[in-house]
């Protein structure tokens, strides 16, 4: 089992620690000027020397993108169920889920910031709630929907009404397909959480430190804060896998984990 999921891990491993080589290597060599790119030892010093910053952004971002995450999860799955019993809410629901969908986020923060307002966190908990609602809805419905016929030709037989197939068929159905949609989802909470922070909510949080950095130049700090979110990604992106081995071992994927 652990020679399995080294043999499994290797790949990526040594893939990155290649690139980072090169990265650092390439900059120390050509030095080019006005490269806004700094090498990876750099990243890491000033993420060390701003650790208290830089966990401080996190911790504020990361109640956003948990917050967001949970609440677009649940309002997917809701919906979800609802459209596989009932035609008319599926006629009348999925397009619009599809128009909001399309809606970029650099139009749905501001809207929400004025609704909401703009230092209050439920703005930005709102586009992330948006953005993981979506992938979670449809396919958690292709879950829900896809189930073989000889399936439900046998609840039949057993004169099973529909929550009770629901519960028995179609939900186990539905959970790869769920899993499938909560790892697209953890990218998405993060990036939606970081953007939306663009346009309001606190200010010590990763997208004003990203910004703020930038502005001055501490392009180091600012790629720092971004690491920070993108191991905030790979943690949640990590429990999804874990969660997914757990409670649909039969069909959970070869992974890291």
């Amino acid at each position: 089992m652990i020679t399995d999921r080294l043999r499994a891990a290797a790949p990526p491993i040594v893939v990155g620690g290649v690139g980072l080589v090169l990265w650092e290597g390439s900059l120390r060599l050509f030095n080019p000027k006005g490269f806004v790119l700094p090498p990876p030892s750099e990243i890491l010093g000033k993420l060390t020397e701003d650790w208290e910053t830089v966990l401080t952004a996190s911790q504020a971002t990361g109640y956003i993108v948990v917050t967001g995450l949970i609440g677009g999860v649940i309002l997917g799955i809701f919906a979800a169920m609802l459209v596989s019993q009932f035609r008319v809410i599926n006629e009348t629901l999925t397009p619009l889920a599809v128009a909001v969908n399309a809606i970029p986020i650099v139009a749905l923060a501001p809207i929400f910031n004025y609704w909401l307002g703009l230092t209050s966190p439920h703005s930005n908990q709102a586009v992330v709630v948006l953005l993981v609602f979506f992938p979670v809805f449809v396919n958690t419905t292709r879950g829900l929907t896809d189930v073989a016929q000889g399936q439900l030709d046998l609840m039949a037989s057993y004169a099973a009404g529909r929550w009770e197939t629901l519960r028995r068929v179609r939900i186990p159905n539905a959970l790869p397909y769920l899993f499938t949609s909560l790892r697209i989802a953890a990218a998405l909470a993060v990036i939606g959480a970081i953007v939306a922070e663009y346009f309001g909510g606190r200010q010590d949080a990763l997208g004003p430190v990203i910004v703020q950095s930038a502005g001055l130049a501490r392009y180091a700090a600012a790629w720092a804060a971004v690491l920070a979110g993108t191991l905030m990604g790979m943690g949640l992106y990590l429990l999804v896998v874990v969660l997914e081995r757990r409670l649909v071992p039969w069909r959970a994927q070869p992974d890291l984990m």
